[in-house]
């Protein structure tokens, strides 16, 4: 595809982009945040050049009279997916994924040089990453490390080697004062550490080469991103110390606005940066991933279907993909639950989704016991909002009123994010 941009009324529209597990997703909205153009794409290799070639299909697949009125781009990743880059922004080794746990070693060295407990000195933190990929010969020719959001907005505006502080609060930025801590600025990692903006603050415009391949304007600006869940948080417009959200997706991911920061490593609790409040919260390994390997995504709703929420399974699992765990408990080596299996599969998964209920509630649990403003209601977002039969169980197993957000989608949230900049972190 080579298109030129083309005239058009003054640039009005806003693209949000998410990029998950196990596939993207684009919404366009207009200054109202009306939904003006949704569209999903799947791939089987959660890497770089997957992601890259979805971007770019995404882009090509928004109609040409809505992409010539974008104004502005802001996309999320998953939380701690990085990359290890050249000076030219291209990848040196595969990117290590959220839940990538290797870096062990290089997580208790992060405790030796904070001098303590600290949120990044886990294995799957991307503070950890750096260090391991740090140590491969690769990283001979390295200049930049960057999240995944990072490395795909650089692909539209250019610009290696910029972040926001949603994704860098695990990579060891100190979100009070606003800049890395003294032994990380004197580590010699500090050369590809990320310069930092604040979530929905323009980073640039969009690349000339870009806007004329995919026919955008040329004013077009990129926002700098944030990650996934914090975008389905800004999807469901919550805006009050009390209200939460939980995502739904491949993995389970609580965000509960809060007037106070809570933080427990131990309990893999923190909280993000989020306007005059705090984003409390944390993400367990369970969730949609675990159910789609088990049975299918063709399978789930089926049966879902026939589950019966009012009378319970009487099973009890822990239902990881693979071992290790972070949120409400942090454990790297906590194995999967997922036995006895009965014969029948409508009360396996409905075995399953209790068990989640639980864990999400007991997620909740530990951040009141922590400090956090009290849960007053919890909105339901991500893929897993649709399941009315898991929305029932979680109602019986939560202690606060639960609904689904207006808008469920981390990419509607990016496109909020797109559209209001950094105010969106106050409204």
């Amino acid at each position: 595809m080579n298109t030129s941009p083309t005239l058009a009324a003054k640039p009005d529209l806003f693209l949000g982009l998410d990029f998950g597990t196990s596939g993207a997703r684009a919404n366009v909205i207009d200054a109202l945040g009306t939904l003006r153009f949704e569209a999903s794409i799947t791939y089987s290799d959660n890497t770089w050049q997957a992601w890259r070639d979805s971007l770019y299909a995404l882009l090509a697949g928004i109609p040409a009279c809505e992409r010539s009125r974008i104004h502005a781009v802001a996309l999320c990743g998953t939380s701690g997916t990085s990359l290890l880059c050249d000076a030219t922004g291209t990848p040196l080794l595969p990117a290590l994924l959220y839940s990538d746990n290797r870096a062990r070693s290089q997580a208790k060295r992060i405790s030796e040089l904070a001098g303590g407990q600290h949120l990044a000195a886990t294995p799957t933190s991307s503070l950890a990453k750096l260090l391991w990929l740090q140590s491969q010969a690769e990283a001979r020719t390295a200049r930049y490390f960057l999240h995944q959001a990072d490395w795909l907005a650089f692909l539209l505006h250019d610009r290696p080697g910029i972040s926001d502080y949603h994704n860098c609060l695990k990579l060891g930025f100190d979100v009070e004062r606003l800049r890395y801590p003294g032994w990380m600025q004197s580590h010699e990692m500090a050369p590809l550490l990320p310069q930092v903006a604040e979530p929905g603050e323009t980073v640039a415009s969009i690349a000339l080469n870009v806007a004329r391949r995919f026919g955008l304007p040329a004013e077009c600006i990129v926002r700098a991103g944030t990650t996934d869940s914090i975008a389905a948080f800004l999807a469901s417009r919550a805006s009050k110390a009390g209200q939460a959200v939980t995502s739904l997706g491949s993995t389970l991911v609580l965000k509960l606005l809060s007037e106070v920061r809570v933080e427990a490593v131990e309990y893999g609790v923190y909280s993000h940066r989020f306007g005059k409040n705090w984003l409390a919260g944390g993400a367990s390994n369970c969730g949609g991933l675990v159910l789609d390997r088990i049975f299918g995504k063709d399978r789930l709703a089926a049966l879902s279907a026939g589950i019966d929420p009012c009378a319970g399974s009487g099973l009890d699992y822990y239902p990881l993909p693979v071992p290790g765990e972070r949120f409400p408990v942090n454990d790297p080596d906590l194995p999967p639950r997922l036995e006895p299996r009965p014969a029948d599969d409508v009360l396996f998964l409905q075995g399953l989704l209790e068990s989640m209920a639980r864990i999400e509630a007991m997620g909740y649990r530990r951040l009141a016991e922590l400090g956090a403003t009290p849960v007053a209601s919890v909105m339901t977002a991500g893929g897993g909002a649709a399941n009315a039969a898991w929305l029932k169980i979680r109602s019986s197993t939560i202690d606060a009123p639960i609904s689904i957000a207006p808008h469920t989608e981390a990419a509607y949230g990016c496109a909020r994010l797109a559209l209001l900049g950094n105010k969106s972190l106050y409204h």
